[in-house]
């Protein structure tokens, strides 16, 4: 059976190889990732997360795999960054809070879908304008949403998180894994 990994992240098909998988193919999908009028963020997450798996076709012998994360600072969602300014926005919003970080994983093969979400919270420590403004200045930030990677310089910004650090990077493996063979994929040999 051949895994379509339904995401560019970079960072979820490092995560996959921590599991011993490769994808077959990379098919981003290509959808509106616009939150709808009052959408809280777990549900826009899980939303996200289908609707990919939904907007990628999967052939015989092919299964697909989407994810979304968002970063939820109470019912307000922080997604990707559109700029700097708004990289140091969502830092200025963060800085010395907790927030949650949301990762809903879908896994399709034919018609059905497979779903799981996983949510975190983190702590952010008080950052000072230096802090951020070196951060900002070094890109980190985009393409992650809240504006932030905890698996690189920014992971010096959180001292406390309460759940699971792969997703807060943008995959569960126990889950992911769990959804997986589910869905019939053979990921351990005999299974």
């Amino acid at each position: 059976m051949k895994l379509i990994l339904g995401s560019g992240s970079p960072r979820r098909r490092e995560l996959l190889a921590q599991l011993g998988l490769t994808p077959s193919e990379i098919r981003p999908p290509d959808i509106d990732e616009t939150p709808r009028r009052n959408e809280l963020p777990r549900p826009y997450c899980v939303r996200l997360a289908r609707e990919k798996a939904e907007a990628i076709a999967c052939g015989d012998g092919e299964l697909v795999l989407c994810a979304d994360t968002t970063v939820a600072l109470g019912r307000r969602i922080l997604g990707k960054p559109e700029d700097a300014a708004e990289a140091r926005r969502f830092l200025d919003l963060l800085s010395g809070r907790r927030h949650k970080v949301i990762t809903a994983v879908a896994v399709k093969r034919g018609d059905r879908i497979w779903q799981r979400d996983v949510v975190t919270d983190v702590r952010m420590k008080r950052l000072s304008a230096p802090e951020i403004a070196s951060y900002v200045a070094s890109g980190d930030w985009q393409g992650k949403a809240g504006g932030y990677g905890i698996q690189g310089p920014a992971g010096a910004f959180i001292p406390w998180i309460s759940g699971s650090f792969p997703a807060v990077v943008g995959l569960p493996l126990a889950e992911t894994a769990n959804l997986l063979q589910a869905a019939g994929f053979p990921l351990y040999e005999g299974s």
